[in-house]
């Protein structure tokens, strides 16, 4: 597949473009900064530079002729809280000019409800004090899920909780919901399973959890 990755110098959105390639994919990575992207050259691999993704005829330049799209655009601290929802907005108006139907994105945990037989730790500790902690920060994840799910487009969000930057190992899916006692996932790992979720039929118009 041909695939654009936006927030491709973020952690999932390094890990997307570099399993994408892995996977035989051309990947066209969209970025503010390319001083900020890693990856060496690789002839699947097209660097778009686009500094601001509100200028719609750009970035419908840069995605023109992809099948799919997947964005690994979030915040990056506590004082990004529109970093998500702004962003996926301008990514949303570009997708549906180009007739790009499938759109999968990446948010968190604490955006959806606990999962039923939940642990205690998520349900007393780990919950309450990151959505009290960071609660502009999933406010504004949740804002850009609603936009997305009111996009015509087949879309799914990915919600992983806590992130780490371990290898990809053996991480639980869960659509339609969070993965029960979910406590981690690695950037690879999410980014591991929106490239599988891409092609799931199960998927398309869900949210998935992503966790250890």
């Amino acid at each position: 597949m041909k695939l654009a990755v936006f927030g491709a110098t973020g952690g999932v959105g390094t890990q997307l473009v570099k399993l994408g390639l892995a996977q035989g994919h051309t990947v066209t990575a969209i970025v503010r900064n390319p001083a900020k992207f890693t990856l060496t050259d690789d002839p699947q691999l097209q660097l778009v530079t686009v500094p601001d993704l509100g200028d719609t005829k750009r970035v419908r330049a840069a995605i023109a002729g992809c099948d799919a799209a997947l964005s690994g655009v979030g915040p990056s601290g506590t004082k990004d809280v529109t970093a998500a929802s702004v962003p996926t907005r301008h990514i949303l108006a570009a997708l549906e000019a180009e007739g790009i139907n499938r759109f999968v994105a990446v948010s968190a945990a604490p955006v959806g409800p606990l999962p039923e037989g939940d642990g205690f730790l998520n349900r007393r500790i780990v919950f309450p004090f990151t959505r009290k902690v960071f609660g502009e920060m999933y406010g504004d994840l949740a804002v850009m899920e609603r936009e997305i799910a009111a996009s015509g487009l087949d879309w799914t969000v990915v919600r992983p909780p806590k992130l780490t930057n371990k290898p990809v190992g053996d991480y639980r899916v869960e659509i339609g919901g969070n993965v029960p006692r979910g406590i981690f996932a690695s950037r690879a790992e999410v980014a591991h399973a929106m490239l599988a979720l891409l092609t799931d039929e199960r998927a398309v118009r869900q949210a998935v959890g992503v966790a250890r």
